[in-house]
């Protein structure tokens, strides 16, 4: 019988660890009970760096009474070896995807960490950090200059997941995307802030189930309307009701991970993803 504890997963990489971590997490999500605590270790590039790794990782064995998790992209095969001798499951990315592509193409890969053809001296990769850029400047509503500019504004009540969504499609595609909140006085008005009228055609809007959005506000501002249930549900209703007035296409982020979202949002806006 599997054990149900608490399982300590860590991302390990000899790069910055964003690919193995956004693959890890993929498969995780296929087990939704699972309760697991995350740690990405970037940049294990030397024999020092793998033992320090190889503590922490033993430390939560001792710690958590269970195996850890290591999912590891790591190159260099002395150091793998050093991590290896720790007491966990070890998931190689390289080891699962990169031999079975040597055979099919019958070339030998490079080896070579963290890169793809070049990719921090290619267009895509300036794009990615532009829209990096432009996601920051244009988070939260803080301006609406140069919103012509963006590929997609998102809209939605405050806290429904329009900033992580932002910057992980600025980050996965290169994609630049503005986002807006809708507040009470949107509702009161019942119509658009006029900075988004302009961009109709551009506007994306996220929705959250109102116990959800409830839990997270309370976080933030605990016991204040701001998290009441009531005021959730008001802003909630009301915030979908003007999409549908506007015919703005819009999904519940509730149970979606960012990844799903994001995906949805390229396909509905047909947007051409500038990354890789």
């Amino acid at each position: 019988m599997a054990d149900n504890s608490t399982r300590t997963v860590f991302f390990v990489s000899d790069g910055t660890g964003i690919t193995v971590e956004t693959l890890g997490h993929s498969l995780l999500s296929h087990f939704p009970n699972v309760q697991v605590q995350q740690e990405r270790v970037p940049f294990v590039d030397s024999l020092d760096k793998a033992m320090a790794c190889q503590r922490k990782i033993r430390e939560a064995r001792m710690k958590g009474g269970v195996r850890p998790i290591v999912f590891t992209s790591v190159v260099d095969p002395q150091v793998l070896e050093v991590l290896r001798q720790a007491d966990a499951m070890f998931l190689d990315m390289l080891e699962k995807f990169i031999s079975p592509l040597e055979q099919e193409l019958g070339e030998a890969s490079t080896h070579t960490v963290g890169r793809f053809h070049g990719v921090t001296d290619s267009q895509d990769y300036k794009k990615r950090i532009e829209a990096i850029n432009f996601a920051l400047i244009h988070d939260d509503g803080v301006t609406d200059a140069e919103l012509a500019k963006a590929d997609v504004i998102l809209v939605g009540v405050s806290r429904s997941g329009k900033t992580p969504t932002s910057l992980y499609l600025a980050m996965q595609f290169g994609v630049k995307v503005a986002n807006y909140p809708l507040i009470p006085e949107d509702f009161e008005r019942m119509e658009l802030p006029p900075a988004l009228a302009r961009h109709k055609g551009k506007l994306f809007g996220l929705s959250i189930d109102p116990e959800r959005l409830r839990q997270i506000r309370q976080e933030r501002r605990p016991d204040s309307r701001y998290a009441s249930i009531g005021n959730c549900r008001h802003e909630v209703d009301a915030a979908q009701r003007m999409m549908r007035r506007e015919g703005i296409r819009w999904l519940d982020s509730t149970t979606k991970s960012i990844e799903e979202i994001s995906a949805t949002i390229m396909q509905e806006v047909r947007l051409n993803p500038h990354g890789y």
